[in-house]
C-alpha cells in the first residue's frame, strides 16, 4: 500500500492479514465477551462447510406459492403474468428432486389452460360459422321470395306513401349488394378451388399424365380447343379445294398433272381431318 501520491519507502508497505489466526481471535473474543447487545450477533462458521439444509417452513412457503401460482395460472387476466413468472423460476434454476412435483404441477396447470382456449377457439369458430350460415339462409330466403320485387308492383306500390316507397327501395338496394357481395363470396372460393386444382394438375408426374393421354382422358377444355382447330384447318381446306375448283371450270378438261395432285392431296386432308373430328366426338 502507499500515502498519497509519494513514493518514498517511508510512505509505503505491505499488509500481511493471516485470515486463519484474525478468525480464531474474533472467536475467542466473542466467547469471552460478556452478555449484551453483542451476543446476538450469530456465529460465524468456518469455512469450507456446506451450508445448513433448508427448512421444513421453507418448503411449506414454496409449496403455498407453487399453489397461489397454479391458481393464477387457471385465470384468463392473470395467465400471462403467472406464466412469466414461472418462466422465471425453471429458467433461475429453481427445479430440483424436492420441488420438481411442484413444478410439474405448475406445468400441468398451465398446459391445462391451453387445452381449455383451444377447445373454446374452435367453439366460437363453430358458432361463428353457423352464424355466416343462418344469416346467409335467412338473406337467400328473402331474395328467394322477391319481396322487394313484389313490394315494388303497381298495384301494391301505388298503395304505400313516398317515404315508404323510398325506404322500400334503400332496402331493396342494400339487399341487392349483399347478394352481389355474397355471389362474389362464393366465386372467390370457387376461383381458389380450381386454381388448386390446376396447381394439382400441373404438379402431375409426367408418367401420370401420359397414361391419361393414352387412356383417352383429357380435359373438356383441351378437347374444345382441339376441336376448334381441326375445324379450321378442314375449313381453310374446303376453301383451298373450291378455289382451284373455280379456277379451272369445266371448259378447261386438260388440268395440269400438279393441279390434280393438289387437288387429290387437299381432299385427302380433308377426309383426315373428318376422321379426326368423328373420333374426338366419339
Amino acid at each position: 500500500m502507499r500515502i498519497g501520491s509519494s513514493t518514498e519507502k517511508k510512505d509505503s508497505g505491505r499488509i500481511h492479514v493471516d485470515f486463519a489466526q484474525a478468525r480464531t481471535i474474533c472467536m475467542s473474543g466473542v466467547s469471552a465477551a460478556p452478555p449484551g447487545p453483542r451476543a446476538a450477533t450469530p456465529p460465524i462458521r468456518p469455512r469450507g462447510q456446506t451450508p445448513p439444509p433448508l427448512s421444513s417452513s421453507h418448503s411449506a412457503l414454496l409449496e403455498h406459492e407453487a399453489a397461489m401460482l397454479a391458481e393464477r395460472l387457471k385465470d384468463d387476466q392473470t395467465f400471462g403474468e403467472a406464466t412469466a413468472v414461472l418462466f422465471t423460476w425453471i429458467d433461475r434454476g429453481e427445479v430440483n428432486r424436492r420441488t420438481a412435483n411442484n413444478f410439474y404441477s405448475m406445468i400441468q396447470s398451465a398446459n391445462s389452460h391451453v387445452r381449455r382456449l383451444m377447445s373454446e377457439k374452435a367453439q366460437h369458430e363453430e358458432e361463428m360459422e353457423r352464424a355466416k350460415e343462418a344469416f346467409k339462409s335467412a338473406l337467400l330466403a328473402i331474395l328467394n321470395q322477391c319481396v322487394f320485387t313484389a313490394a315494388t308492383r303497381q298495384k301494391a306500390w301505388d298503395h304505400f306513401s313516398k317515404a315508404q316507397r323510398k325506404n322500400i327501395d334503400i332496402w331493396h338496394k342494400q339487399c341487392e349488394e349483399l347478394r352481389s357481395a355474397h355471389s362474389e363470396e362464393i366465386m372467390g372460393i370457387r376461383r381458389e378451388e380450381e386454381m388448386e386444382m390446376s396447381e394439382d394438375d400441373s404438379e402431375e408426374s409426367p408418367c401420370k399424365r401420359l397414361r391419361s393421354d393414352l387412356n383417352g382422358v383429357c380435359d373438356p377444355p383441351s378437347l374444345k380447343e382441339e376441336n376448334d382447330s381441326l375445324r379450321w384447318q378442314l375449313d381453310a381446306y374446303r376453301n383451298e379445294v373450291e378455289l382451284l375448283r373455280n379456277e379451272h371450270t369445266p371448259a378447261h378438261t386438260h388440268m395440269p398433272a400438279h393441279t390434280h395432285t393438289h387437288t387429290h392431296s387437299a381432299e385427302a386432308q380433308i377426309q383426315l381431318l373428318q376422321q379426326n373430328m368423328l373420333s374426338m366426338q366419339q
